[in-house]
């Protein structure tokens, strides 16, 4: 697999949503304004009554934004719309009438974590260590923050936020309530993934819809709210800081 790509299957009534990118599943605009379309579209198919959100490869889930697109950022305007598509897929997933598993493989980091963040239930292996590394390039974790914090709490992701250098382990993810379960395997989490799918399937759709909004309640102003935090990583990406920074990733 040399090109990035997002696909969409649908099996036994599950519309599995996968993304990919050679760059250890980085994103860059392109396939996250893809990613949030196609999941706007399985909220809106009526021949999926369950999401899974997965990557593809073995190793990483998702490596956060693309750092070729971010070293390419010269203007505010151009850096929130880069961020606004983190925004746009997170609020895509908030905003689905399904709920929408997590089936996290690897390491994730940055916006990968808030993808995690923003699944209804998140299921991975023991090597789904998680960081969140933005303070390191000068920005922070402005978009995905809320998602973070809404599914792990203020302290864990303010822990993970200062401490920018850290992979912090698929355990204690799933004890600060980002994954519900951790399995040893990638075949074991497959297997858990798809039991877990397709027995959801079988509960009323109707009912389920009222309690993802019930999950999502207090989260109403978030177009607004990640809007203005993509302004700010816009505006950050752009200091002296962040582009000497990111020099050294060429």
């Amino acid at each position: 697999m040399t090109q990035p790509y997002v696909k969409q299957t649908i099996e036994n009534q599950v519309g599995y949503i996968e993304f990919f990118h050679p760059a250890h599943n980085s994103l860059p605009g392109d396939v996250l304004i893809e990613l949030a379309q196609t999941i706007t579209n399985a909220g809106n198919n009526d021949a999926i009554k369950v999401i899974v959100l997965k990557s593809g490869g073995d190793r990483t889930f998702c490596a956060g934004a693309s750092f070729k697109e971010l070293i390419n950022i010269n203007d505010e305007a151009t850096g929130k719309v880069f961020f606004s598509g983190f925004a746009n897929v997170i609020n895509a997933m908030r905003k689905c009438p399904k709920f929408i598993i997590g089936r996290i493989q690897g390491k994730t980091v940055g916006g990968g974590v808030g993808l995690a963040a923003s699944t209804d239930y998140c299921m991975a292996t023991k090597f789904a260590s998680v960081k969140l590394s933005e303070l390191n390039i000068g920005i922070g974790p402005f978009v995905v923050g809320p998602a973070i914090e809404r599914k792990m709490g203020l302290s864990a992701m303010s822990q993970i936020a200062i401490d920018a250098d850290t992979f912090y382990p698929a355990d204690w993810a799933k004890n600060k309530g980002l994954f519900t379960q951790v399995f040893e395997t990638t075949e074991a989490l497959d297997e858990a993934v798809k039991t877990t799918a397709e027995h959801l399937c079988a509960y009323n759709p109707e009912a389920m819809k009222e309690m993802k909004s019930i999950f999502w309640k207090g989260t109403e102003d978030w177009d607004s709210l990640l809007a203005e935090r993509a302004a700010i990583s816009g505006r950050l990406v752009l200091s002296e800081f962040t582009k000497e920074t990111l020099k050294r990733f060429k």
